[in-house]
């Protein structure tokens, strides 16, 4: 059993027997004054309600630990009642020879002991029947209970799982294009190459701490990002210009590590290829009302390209793990803007 299960039923055993000792105790108190109005004196009163109740509170006791190891199901709720009814006819016995016993030589007593067996019975096997039944209602809510931990930590298991499963299918194709890229310099550029290598490195290095974080600051997003960046800057040249603009306070925001590289690799393969100009993409954020607003712009050609296929793997990706995470589908927009292609981003920042 989990832990906090394990101390949530010995929290619910210590509050259980508070309730059923001051339950007896009050019933008791209570059935004492009874006694004493139909007749008896204070001493006989006493010593019956304190002899009836002991036997009954362990009577129902043993009923609760039975079922606490044989529950039978729903099929078998005959056996529930023979099992209440032998337990009543058996503590009826014995607390009729023990009170017996006790006041043997008061025949008014005595009498008042038969008259009364019948109703004790009744009630008895009432409070037997409501003990077995809260008891088999209580024990069918804590394995419900048990069950939905389990479900819940299984569809947790698999979210982490799939999590996991996309953030890893984004780096391959990234990592085919720089070792291309890397090869294609090594004879001509070899100083460039080796510098590329360890740009590489270091992306990757940051890549694998970030994999066991479910958020980041965004400044630390974005000094992840430059590493990526200063890689395709190695590739493109000149013709990549990004611009990174944020307002004030919007660093310590958090995000889903790895979010914005795929993001911006989308933007810079639907800005630069098919052309040979220069391109700029704009990175802006803020925050607007518990949320961190982020908007990757790029560049596009409508006559060479469409915008449409940079919402394909890469996007639809994202678009799943701020799901996984958030569950809501509006945390990823796309809209096309005089030739421009933007990508919206929605983090709330209170998750």
């Amino acid at each position: 059993m989990p832990r906090f299960l394990d101390n949530e039923f010995s929290y619910s055993i210590k509050k259980f027997l508070l309730l059923y000792l001051g339950w007896w105790t009050a019933w008791s108190i209570i059935q004492t004054f009874v006694l004493h109005r139909l007749g008896l004196d204070w001493q006989h009163s006493l010593f019956d309600s304190l002899v009836s109740n002991l036997l009954l509170a362990m009577a129902c006791l043993s009923s609760i630990l039975l079922y606490r190891f044989y529950r039978p199901g729903a099929g078998y709720r005959i056996y529930r009642l023979i099992f209440a009814l032998g337990i009543t006819i058996l503590f009826c016995n014995s607390m009729k020879w023990v009170l017996e016993s006790l006041f043997a030589g008061d025949p008014y007593y005595l009498l008042f002991l038969r008259k009364s067996m019948t109703l004790r019975f009744v009630f008895s096997l009432l409070m037997l029947s409501f003990i077995s039944v809260l008891n088999w209602l209580w024990n069918n809510l804590r394995e419900q209970n048990k069950r939905e931990f389990r479900r819940s930590e299984t569809e947790q298991l698999v979210k982490e799982a799939e999590l996991v499963k996309l953030r890893q299918q984004l780096q391959p194709h990234f990592l085919f294009n720089s070792l291309n890229s890397i090869s294609a310099l090594a004879g001509s550029r070899p100083e460039e190459a080796r510098k590329m290598i360890h740009q590489l490195s270091d992306f990757l290095r940051g890549t694998l701490k970030k994999d066991e974080q479910e958020t980041v600051a965004l400044k630390e997003e974005l000094d992840h990002l430059k590493l990526y960046l200063d890689i395709e800057k190695v590739r493109f040249g000149q013709r990549l210009n990004v611009q990174v603009n944020s307002t004030e306070g919007v660093m310590e925001a958090k995000i889903p590590p790895l979010l914005l590289q795929p993001i911006v690799e989308n933007a810079i393969k639907f800005g630069l290829y098919g052309t040979i100009d220069e391109i700029t993409v704009t990175v802006d954020s803020k925050i607007n009302q518990g949320n961190l607003h982020i908007e990757i712009a790029n560049p596009f050609d409508e006559q060479t390209q469409s915008p449409n296929k940079g919402t394909g793997f890469g996007l639809s990706s994202i678009q799943r793990r701020l799901f996984l995470l958030y569950s809501r589908n509006d945390l990823l927009m796309t809209e096309k803007r005089d030739r421009v292609f933007i990508t919206k981003l929605k983090i709330p920042q209170n998750k």
